[in-house]
């Protein structure tokens, strides 16, 4: 009844399902993988937005790596911003998508060394992209700032490529050793995404608080993963079951035709 199974189609067909399920296994595992990582990293953000501030040298240092579990916490600084070796970063976006400038100002502290702070965007507004911006003064003399602690960027993390040849005191990148040779000064490692003082005027616009990544998208597509594979199997079966009946029925109807054919004289 199923020797069919055994035709170059059923053949093909089950070695495509064979295929199929291990394939779609191995994808609702790694969909997990996705899922889980990005839960891990959502409790990171949470967890270092839900600490208390601290000191920023307490958690960073000249020549620092700014790890998972440090990024994102609020840091504290007291000093003067100098707004004489301040650069502006290029190709950045506001709230709305808008691409603009980050401020990116020193911070020089009581002890000597210097901090980086974004202090925000602005909008592209001069006569051209060769030109330095009008970027709204900092408030002047000794001031404590807070901030969210921030990863040096790179290419390889950010995908953003680090040019050359740019306009005077014009940046792709946030990077403390460049920032460091650049100012020939001690530069913490990382820099801080400033929260406060609030600009006056809204401007700089500062930025906002960091996303969550959407992980329940990942969970929902390991179950879909799954769900595909348990599914091939199933589908297999009926399609066998259905051509079997198919084939016994037109077996049946040529048996009767020729038991209704008549006796040749």
């Amino acid at each position: 009844m199923y020797r069919f199974l055994m035709s170059r189609q059923w053949v093909i067909l089950t070695l495509v399902a064979l295929l199929l399920i291990p394939t779609m296994i191995r994808l609702g595992i790694w969909q997990m993988h996705r899922y889980e990582e990005r839960t891990a990293r959502n409790q990171l953000v949470t967890d270092a937005l839900a600490a208390e501030p601290v000191p920023v040298e307490k958690l960073t240092a000249p020549g620092h790596t700014v790890t998972s579990a440090e990024r994102y916490r609020t840091v504290t600084a007291k000093g003067r911003f100098d707004t004489e070796d301040e650069v502006v970063v290029r190709r950045r976006t506001n709230s709305d998508d808008e691409v603009g400038y980050h401020v990116l100002t020193p911070f020089v502290l009581d002890d000597g060394k210097v901090l980086l702070v974004n202090r925000g965007w602005i909008p592209s507004e001069g006569p051209s992209q060769t030109t330095f911006p009008k970027v709204p003064a900092p408030p002047g003399g000794d001031v404590t700032v807070k901030g969210r602690l921030m990863p040096d960027e790179t290419t390889a993390a950010s995908g953003i490529k680090n040019l050359q040849g740019l306009p005077d005191r014009q940046i792709m990148l946030i990077n403390s050793e460049q920032q460091a040779r650049r100012l020939d000064a001690r530069v913490l490692g990382g820099y801080i995404a400033q929260t406060s003082p609030e600009p006056k005027g809204d401007t700089p616009e500062l930025m906002g608080n960091p996303g969550k990544e959407d992980a329940a998208l990942n969970y929902a597509y390991a179950i879909q993963w799954w769900l595909f594979a348990a599914a091939v199997p199933v589908g297999w079966t009926v399609l066998a079951r259905r051509e079997a009946r198919e084939r016994a029925r037109k077996a049946a109807e040529a048996a009767d035709s020729t038991e209704a054919e008549p006796a040749a004289v």
